[in-house]
């Protein structure tokens, strides 16, 4: 058997990915039949077909499915090689991927990155946004190196690094009865119907319990797409909402729309961090990132938002 190499085991994973030599081949910037040649001598090495190929694209076989993991395994530790060398080379250079929530990221990382790049301008940072529940399983399996969510569950496979603390406000009409109220209680939200994102989210689950414990109602026929989309639904009157304070500072300029409010005896807040695999070999570089990116919080936000 010839040498295996980390370009076919990289094809595999590429293809495996985006379910088409032909969307793999324009990721990767080869030519097509470079990457069926290649994944072809891989398969003939292993005495194995990594792929069911038809005209609407390709299928891991089963033994592919197996071999799969390993791969995706394989190129995070060469990603980890490769930091660890440019860190001796004394530059905190390299590529990582970073997963975001929707509804944190786009509010956040604008204050972020460009302290960021100012630290490290060899660093470069590829993002991608996702569900928290499904940014921690991607981040497992490998196919982030960090991310950047609501505060992700305890795990022995992750290191998480506390960063801030973010209030939850509630956002109402204009011509809502509690609009011109000069304080609001968690009284005054008895009954009262709130607007929350579709249910995937873990957002969604913090305002269900948050309804339950006011006595307030959660409409299930009107759930949101975004955050966007709840301030317009705000707007139209068709219910309160509480929104993220990052989001707040961000997209509602024109106060003459809604009415932003904190209410007086609830404790409203959302808890990010930063994770990465405890094993990453850039897992010390990562800490440093978390405390920069603390740094940044509190020189910019903290009006908004508490260090954690």
């Amino acid at each position: 058997m010839n040498n295996i190499t980390l370009r076919q085991l990289s094809y595999f994973v590429a293809i495996a990915q985006y379910g088409s030599f032909r969307q793999a081949a324009d990721r990767l910037n080869v030519t097509q039949p470079t990457l069926t040649a290649q994944i072809g001598s891989l398969e003939k090495q292993l005495k194995l077909s990594l792929f069911e190929r038809s005209n609407r694209g390709v299928i891991v076989t089963v033994v592919g499915r197996e071999l799969l993991a390993s791969a995706k395994r394989i190129e995070v530790e060469v990603r980890g090689f490769k930091d660890i060398a440019g860190s001796l080379g004394g530059q905190d250079g390299g590529t990582h991927r970073m997963g975001v929530t929707p509804t944190l990221g786009p509010y956040l990382l604008p204050h972020l990155l460009p302290d960021l790049h100012r630290r490290h301008s060899a660093l470069h940072v590829y993002v991608r946004e996702g569900a928290p529940s499904d940014l921690e399983q991607a981040l497992k399996a490998g196919d982030y190196d960090l991310i950047l969510s609501t505060l992700p569950t305890a795990s022995g496979e992750l290191e998480v690094a506390p960063l801030i603390r973010e209030p939850l406000l509630l956002v109402m009409s204009v011509d809502h009865r509690l609009a011109q109220s000069q304080e609001i209680t968690r009284d005054d939200l008895a009954g009262e119907a709130v607007l929350t994102i579709d249910e995937h989210d873990l957002y969604h689950r913090q305002i269900s319990d948050l309804c339950e414990s006011l006595g307030a109602s959660m409409r299930r026929d009107y759930e949101g797409t975004s955050l966007d989309t709840l301030r317009q639904m705000v707007v139209m009157g068709m219910g309160i909402a509480f929104l993220p304070a990052l989001y707040v500072a961000s997209e509602i300029r024109d106060r003459d729309s809604v009415r932003v409010a904190r209410v007086t005896g609830v404790e409203m807040q959302r808890h990010h961090a930063l994770a990465w695999r405890s094993r990453s070999p850039a897992r010390t570089f990562f800490r440093q990132l978390a405390e920069e990116f603390r740094e940044t919080v509190e020189k910019q936000l903290s009006d908004h938002v508490q260090i954690a």
